[in-house]
């Protein structure tokens, strides 16, 4: 295991992660940094944009006007059900991912570069949320289960599930259980594939 927080006692990855414990997380580019924050960026451009052509072509008052009239329409979406619940799953997703990335970097789950998983995208569910990240080398989903526990804190969840992609072994899935259902049970290590669906045990 290169990172993480270690499973056991005199677990093999204990130099490893007094090692992590030392090193300073690595700051991301600027291109992570614009994908990371790509939402509220956006936004802000968006709204800074707008406000910028509204109040050069008709002035502050319909500035204000358009800005109260916004507000208006976000209130009524607000109290209209569905509307609320998409708008409240697209808020709970952008903290997640956030989140997500604070709870790697506090289990010392990265590289020895300092790298952190990418968070490629997170969609709402009915349990949570269902984050996919991309481990840089040097990260397995084991170390990603090995820290599964601060993550859950991290994130303000009940659980977090680790599934490892069949396919490529640097996808990794993590389900950011809030609500439990009775088929969802604890996960716990198989003989393999520990982190994915546990295989039958023989005897």
């Amino acid at each position: 295991m290169a990172s993480g927080r270690p499973q056991r006692p005199n677990d093999p990855s204990v130099m490893s992660s007094i090692e992590s414990a030392l090193r300073s997380t690595r700051r991301p580019g600027p291109v992570e940094f614009c994908w990371h924050w790509r939402w509220e960026l956006g936004i802000l451009v968006a709204a800074g944009t707008l406000s910028a052509l509204i109040a050069a072509s008709f002035g502050l008052i319909a500035l204000a006007a358009t800005a109260g009239a916004g507000l208006m329409a976000l209130s009524t979406l607000l109290c209209w059900p569905p509307a609320r619940g998409r708008i409240f799953d697209w808020v709970r997703c952008v903290i997640t991912a956030h989140r997500v990335r604070a709870g790697c970097a506090h289990a010392w789950v990265q590289n020895r570069t300092g790298k952190l998983p990418f968070v490629l995208n997170t969609v709402p569910t009915a349990f949570g949320e269902r984050v996919q990240l991309w481990c840089p080398a040097g990260i397995t989903a084991g170390d990603l289960f090995a820290a599964r526990h601060v993550l859950a804190a991290a994130c303000w969840a009940a659980e977090v599930r680790v599934i490892a992609s069949f396919r490529h072994a640097h996808i990794v899935t993590l389900e950011i259980i809030r609500n439990h259902y009775p088929e969802r049970t604890p996960q716990e290590p198989a003989i393999a594939g520990w982190w994915g669906k546990p295989t039958a045990r023989s005897g």
